[in-house]
This record gives C-alpha cells, sequence and structure tokens, in this order.
C-alpha cells in the first residue's frame, strides 16, 4: 500500500508517517520544510520514503501534487496540513486568514475531490481527514480556524455520507482531536489552556478511527463529552462558553 500524507514535516503529520512506515507501507511525504522531510525519510528508510516539496496553499501546487502522485496507485490520503490564527476577527490579519483557507479547506478540497474520483474508479482506499474537535462548534478568537474546521468536518461528513449510499467500499473519515503538543501551537501564537496529548498519540487514534472505518475519531474523553453536552445547550450559550475557553489562552 502506497499513501500520501500532508504537512508530514512536523507534528501530527510527521508521527503518522513514522506509524504508518512501521507498518511497512511505501510514503510519499509532502509540505514546505524540505530539510525536515529529508530527516524523516532517512529515519523512515529512504528506498520506502518518496519526499516531494510543496507549498499547497498554492491551487497549482495542489494540481502539480496530484499529477506527481497519483501515477503511485495512492491507498491512503492523509490531509493533515494546516494552521490556526489567534486574535480577535477584526485585528487578524487578512492574508494569513486567507492562507489558512487556501490551506486548511481549499488544499483539502481538491486533494480530496481528485483522489476521491480515483478511488472510486478501483473501489478502493482511505482518505483521511485530518479536522479538529474546533469543528463542532463556533471559535470566538480563532473564528477562521474553527469556521474552516467545521467545513473539513461538514465536507467530510457529507461524502461519507454519499460512499455510504453507493455501496462504495473507500473509506473517508474525519479526525477531530482537542489540543495536540506540536508546532501548530508556535504558528497559532497560542498558548492552549488545555493540555495537549503527544503527537504519537494522536497519530495512534487516527490510524485506528480510520483501519476501524470511523466517520469521525475523537481521541479524548473530554471532547467527547463536550460535543455531546452542546446538543442540550443553545447556541448562545456554546458561543459564549467557547470565547471563555479561548480567552485563558494566551495570545
Amino acid at each position: 500500500m502506497t499513501a500520501l500524507i500532508t504537512g508530514a514535516s512536523s507534528g501530527i503529520g510527521r508521527a503518522i508517517a513514522r506509524r504508518l512506515g512501521k507498518m511497512g507501507l511505501r510514503l510519499i511525504i509532502t509540505g514546505r520544510n524540505r530539510e525536515s522531510l529529508d530527516a524523516l525519510r532517512r529515519e523512515i528508510g529512504e528506498r520506502q520514503v518518496k519526499v516531494i516539496t510543496a507549498d499547497i496553499s498554492s491551487r497549482e501546487e495542489c494540481y502539480r501534487l496530484y499529477k506527481e502522485t497519483c501515477k503511485y496507485d495512492i491507498d491512503i490520503l492523509i490531509n493533515n496540513a494546516g494552521f490556526g490564527l489567534f486574535g480577535e476577527f477584526a485585528d487578524t490579519s487578512l492574508e494569513k486568514e486567507l492562507e489558512m483557507v487556501d490551506v486548511n479547506v481549499c488544499a483539502l478540497h481538491i486533494l480530496t475531490k481528485l483522489f476521491l474520483k480515483d478511488m472510486m474508479q478501483k473501489d478502493r482506499g482511505y482518505i483521511l481527514n485530518v479536522a479538529s474537535a474546533a469543528g463542532f462548534f463556533p471559535g470566538p478568537l480563532m473564528a477562521t480556524y474553527y469556521a474552516t474546521k467545521n467545513y473539513v468536518v461538514s465536507l467530510t461528513e457529507a461524502i461519507n455520507e454519499e460512499l455510504r449510499s453507493k455501496g462504495s467500499k473507500v473509506y473517508i473519515g474525519a479526525f477531530c482531536p482537542g489540543p495536540v503538543d506540536t508546532d501548530f501551537n508556535r504558528r497559532a501564537g497560542v498558548k492552549f489552556s488545555l493540555k495537549g496529548i503527544p503527537a504519537e498519540q494522536a497519530a495512534e487514534s487516527a490510524l485506528s478511527g480510520m483501519f476501524s472505518r470511523r466517520m469521525l475519531t475523537i481521541p479524548t474523553s473530554t471532547i467527547k463529552a463536550a460535543k455531546f453536552g452542546a446538543r442540550f445547550a443553545p447556541d448562545s450559550v456554546i458561543v459564549k462558553a467557547a470565547r471563555l475557553m479561548q480567552s485563558k489562552k494566551q495570545g
């Protein structure tokens, strides 16, 4: 089997690559940091791993990545690349937010659609979209990030149902962790108020959910409880509670 992993230079993507490498899968890892990707390739095994540098905030780069990898008959697509930004919506950088939308939404959308069509023709394959617990709620102080992850969760659930209704053997699901101890925190300019889980634990949970064909994988009981409890609270209460949690972060 061959797996393509975006955002593999650090964090959850890097941890997923290590786990799939130990399982003996052939890997194509991509990101912007060539040095980090090459180091991961040497760690896993140079014959087992192919490195393709790409900046998937560019749509042209997404299409290039697909063209360079579809010939390898991709069995697993891990859409992991993404980042966040902390602050009041009126104050945060529009340029950075649009880049975030390009990475978190547009790149994931493009790669999911292109590889899904190939997988449906073969009637096999896995697509795992790395979303977030943020995908279940509104997110004052990280409004754009939360909105992008809402998009990922909603899109994934809809495609999952389309595949189910066709009796397709292709899998698509979303991984929705809370805080994870990765470089995400630094790039978002924030320190989370809740203790994050290790990237290795997140990767183990993500892959377990994928191979078990779960539509949504939530790795911690805290987030599961929050998602369940939100069913019974008015939207006005949920958004106020979300802001309170966000305000405990240090931007």
